[in-house]
């Protein structure tokens, strides 16, 4: 056992000291540069975080519906959102190829907050203030997804959680409690809302963000419209969550610099959602058109 709890502390000591470097995530159209996933994150197993999520989201949407204040999918908020997801969803399986087995899930409750979140295995959920208060375009909200996105792709709450265990039980304590129940905050569905990004977590989830709303075709300039709106809108009063976000122009400039990063992606990814628009727009050829008979009632017998 001791050996074991030796080895499971220079693995520990391992993840903590090597560097995270930049990541060029660049191809033929372009893209973004942000750091490499945490090693830390390999501390509490995905898939364990991902359950513990799905009971979490559960709890929220049950208490949504029992409070009233979840809104059904025939609204058109929701259809709104859901939409925006749809388009971003097939460029998020670069960051994670996990993305692809997840079941993305979307949920829009009524509340004043001004705040939206996508949970590990890709559970999302839309206040509606956020939309209201900032009077959100699609391009901007596909940045405010985007960027929700990006948390649960590049595993922050899992590289938190990892953190936040080996703080509180002590190296050498984690030993055992590994050995039995892996991970115990990451397995209890309350504590992962609880767990707050730091800064380099957010300045990653504003770029990938931004990369995988312009490769749906969403204006990346929109990336500055949201934030100076919610500068000035949390001004003197600013929510908890703002705590362990970049300061306004730290955001401001880096994505204004990353911009030049996915102007290429942005425009094809424009014409493709164009075009796309434009075929669900038309309506469906005639027979003539196609090619065969008009349709004509069969003849009694």
């Amino acid at each position: 056992m001791h050996r074991w709890i030796i080895a499971l502390a220079a693995a520990v000591a391992l993840a903590a000291s090597v560097p995270v470097m930049a990541q060029s995530t660049t191809d033929d159209e372009g893209g973004v540069t942000v750091r490499r996933p945490s090693l830390m994150r390999n501390l509490v197993p995905a898939a364990r975080i991902e359950r513990a999520a799905l009971q979490q989201y559960a709890q929220l949407r049950a208490q949504a519906k029992r409070g009233n204040t979840l809104l059904g999918d025939d609204d058109p908020l929701v259809k709104r959102v859901q939409r925006i997801a749809q388009d971003l969803l097939p460029h998020t399986r670069k960051w994670n190829p996990r993305a692809k087995e997840w079941r993305w899930e979307v949920a829009v409750v009524r509340t004043p907050a001004i705040n939206a979140l996508c949970m590990p295995g890709g559970k999302i959920a839309v206040f509606t203030g956020i939309v209201d208060a900032l009077k959100i375009t699609d391009d901007e909200l596909a940045m405010v997804l985007g960027h929700e996105m990006a948390h649960a792709l590049r595993e922050h709450a899992r590289a938190r959680a990892a953190k936040v265990t080996l703080t509180n039980v002590g190296a050498l304590a984690v030993g055992l409690v590994i050995g039995g129940n892996v991970g115990e905050l990451a397995r209890q569905g309350g504590g992962l809302l609880a767990l707050k990004f730091n800064r380099d977590d957010e300045r990653d989830a504003d770029l990938i963000g931004m990369e995988i709303a312009a490769r749906a075709g969403y204006d990346p300039e929109a990336g500055i419209t949201l934030w100076q709106k919610m500068a000035q809108m949390v001004r003197g009063s600013p929510p908890p969550w703002l705590s362990t976000h970049p300061s306004d122009e730290d955001r401001l400039r880096r994505i204004r610099a990353a911009l030049k990063d996915v102007a290429g992606l942005y425009q094809k990814g424009k014409a493709r959602r164009q075009a796309a628009e434009q075929a669900k727009a038309q309506p469906p050829p005639s027979q003539e058109q196609a090619g065969g008979a008009p349709a004509v009632p069969a003849e009694k017998q």
